[in-house]
C-alpha cells in the first residue's frame, strides 16, 4: 500500500510548537515509509484565512526542513464539497435544521435537567415540508446535520453503536456514536465546517494515514461514519498527545510570542525546535540532533506518551545552544557568511560552544576583529603592561596562549583567576566567553597589543 500523509493547517495565524509536533510526526511517518506528504490548507473560512498566513506557514515548515510533495487549498475545491453534500442529502443522510444557537442551548439545558445526555434530539427530522417552508418564509436558513448511523430503524431511538479503529499511537480505540450529536456539516450561509471537506479531501487525495492531536479522537467516530456514507475507504488514524504551555494551557495562535516565527526571531535553531517539539512527551530523551532524518529514525508512535507534554521555552533555548555546539561548519557556513562572520571553520569551532544563538557568533567576530572597549581594574594596569612586554611575536596558533600565560605566571607570580580574568576582560571586554586559547589567533598581535596598552594611555 502506498503511504500518503497530510498536514492540514488553517491559515488563520502562524504555526506554534503544537502545530509543529503534528507536522513533524506526519513528516517522520512519511519518511519512514517512503511515502508522500501533502500540505493542505484548510482555508474555507474566508473571513479569517489569508494568503499572508499561508505563506508564513510554508516559511515555517521550510525553516523546520519540511517540504511538501504537493500543496492543496480547500478554497479551490468547494464545488467538490457541494457535490458530496448533495449526494448525502439525496441519500437522506444530511438533513436541514433551523434552530438558532440560543434555541439549541435551551434544548441542551433542558436535557441536562432531565438527566439526559446533552445531544441534539433530531427534532428537525420531524418537520414537514410545509413547516420548513414556513420557517424559511420567516427568514430562517437551514444548517445541515449528518445523520449518524446509531439506530436500527427509528432515528429517534438511538442505540449503542461502537465505531472502532486501531490507532497508530493509542492502539484499539472506539467511540459510541449514540453518545454524539449529529454533527453540522454545512452552515446556514452554505459554508462548510471542517469535517466534510476533510473527509472528501482524504478520499480524493489518497490519504492513507491521518496523524493528528488526541483532541480529535471523538471526531474520528464521526469521520469513519462519513467515509462509509460516501462509499470511501477510511484511512488509518493516529492521535498523539498534545503539547501544553508551561502554564498547562493548550497552545493557541493567540500566543504570538510562542509562534515559530517569534521563536525563530529570538534565535532558536530549527533543529532544536524540531527535536524538542517531537521528543518531549515520549520515552526518548530530549537531546540535540544533527539533522531531521536523525529524528525521523527515532520516531516511533509507540514511544509517545498518553499524557500531554509541557513545553518549556527555557528548555528549548538551552537545547538550541547545545544544538549549535555540535553543528559542523558546513551546516552553518552560509548563515555565517550572511552574518558577515569571518574566520572560517576554525573560528566557528572556537566559538560554537560558547554561544546561545548563531547571532552571538557575529558578536565574537567583532570582538576578535575589533575595536573593543577593554575592561580594566586599577590594580591590574601594571600587570597588563607587563603582559604587553611579554607578548610573543607572530605567527600565532592555539599554543600561543599557553606559552604566553606560562611566561606571565613565571614573571609575575600571578596564577588562576588573578592571571586569566584581567587578560580576558582587557582582550574581549567580557568576563566569560570562548576559550582564549582558540580566540587569540583571530584577535592577532596588533589588536592584542592595542587592548593591553589602552589602560596605559589613559
Amino acid at each position: 500500500m502506498s503511504v500518503t500523509l497530510r498536514f492540514a493547517p488553517s491559515p488563520t495565524g502562524r504555526l506554534h510548537p503544537g502545530n509543529a509536533r503534528t507536522a513533524l510526526f506526519n513528516w517522520f511517518f512519511a519518511r519512514r515509509h517512503n511515502g508522500g506528504y501533502i500540505l493542505r490548507f484548510d482555508d474555507t473560512d474566508q473571513a479569517r484565512s489569508t494568503a499572508e498566513f499561508a505563506t508564513g506557514i510554508e516559511e515555517d515548515l521550510a525553516w523546520l526542513g519540511i517540504h511538501a510533495d504537493r500543496v492543496e487549498r480547500q478554497s479551490s475545491r468547494l464545488a467538490l464539497y457541494a457535490d458530496a453534500a448533495e449526494s448525502l442529502k439525496a441519500a437522506g443522510r444530511l438533513y436541514p435544521c433551523y434552530e438558532s444557537a440560543e434555541e439549541l442551548e435551551r434544548q441542551r439545558k433542558r436535557r441536562l435537567a432531565r438527566g439526559l445526555p446533552p445531544v441534539y434530539d433530531r427534532r428537525a427530522l420531524k418537520l414537514t415540508q410545509e413547516e420548513r417552508a414556513a420557517l424559511e418564509a420567516q427568514g430562517r436558513r437551514p444548517h445541515w446535520r449528518f445523520l449518524l448511523p446509531n439506530f436500527s430503524a427509528d432515528p429517534f431511538a438511538p442505540e449503542r453503536t461502537e465505531t472502532s479503529w486501531d490507532d497508530v499511537f493509542r492502539g484499539a480505540q472506539s467511540v459510541d456514536l449514540a453518545s454524539l450529536s449529529d454533527p453540522v456539516l454545512v452552515r446556514e450561509d452554505g459554508s462548510f465546517l471542517y469535517t466534510l471537506p476533510s473527509v472528501v479531501d482524504d478520499r480524493d487525495m489518497g490519504v492513507s494515514h491521518v496523524i493528528r492531536g488526541d483532541d480529535h479522537v471523538t471526531n474520528t467516530g464521526v469521520q469513519l461514519a462519513l467515509f462509509a456514507a460516501l462509499g470511501a475507504e477510511a484511512p488509518a488514524f493516529g492521535h498523539h498527545n498534545l503539547l501544553q504551555t508551561e502554564a498547562g494551557e493548550g497552545f493557541s495562535k493567540r500566543y504570538e510570542a510562542l509562534s515559530l516565527a517569534a521563536l525563530r526571531r529570538e534565535g532558536v535553531e530549527a533543529l532544536a525546535l524540531a527535536a524538542y517539539a517531537s521528543l518531549v512527551g515520549t520515552s526518548e530523551a530530549v537531546r540535540p540532533v544533527t539533522c531531521l532524518d536523525e529524528l525521523a529514525m527515532l520516531f516511533d508512535p509507540k514511544k509517545v506518551n498518553r499524557a500531554a507534554a509541557r513545553f518549556s521555552v527555557g528548555e528549548l533555548k538551552a537545547l538550541s545552544a547545545r544544538t549549535l555546539a555540535q553543528l559542523s561548519y558546513e551546516a552553518v557556513a552560509e548563515r555565517l557568511r550572511e552574518a558577515k562572520v569571518g574566520g572560517g571553520e576554525a573560528f566557528w569551532l572556537a566559538v560554537r560552544g560558547n554561544i546561545d544563538k548563531l547571532a552571538d557568533a557575529a558578536l565574537w567576530w567583532r570582538v576578535a576583529s575589533g575595536p573593543v572597549e577593554p575592561v580594566v581594574a586599577e590594580e591590574d594596569r601594571d600587570f597588563l603592561a607587563r603582559a604587553a612586554e611579554l607578548l610573543p611575536e607572530e605567527p600565532w596558533d592555539e599554543n600561543t596562549w599557553g606559552e604566553w600565560t606560562d611566561t606571565l605566571k613565571a614573571q609575575t607570580g600571578r596564577r588562576g583567576k588573578a592571571l586569566f580574568m584581567p587578560l580576558r576582560r582587557a582582550l574581549t571586554g567580557f568576563s566569560a566567553g570562548p576559550e582564549l586559547r582558540a580566540l587569540l589567533p583571530f584577535v592577532g598581535r596588533p589588536n592584542t597589543m592595542a587592548r593591553l596598552c589602552a589602560p596605559c594611555r589613559d
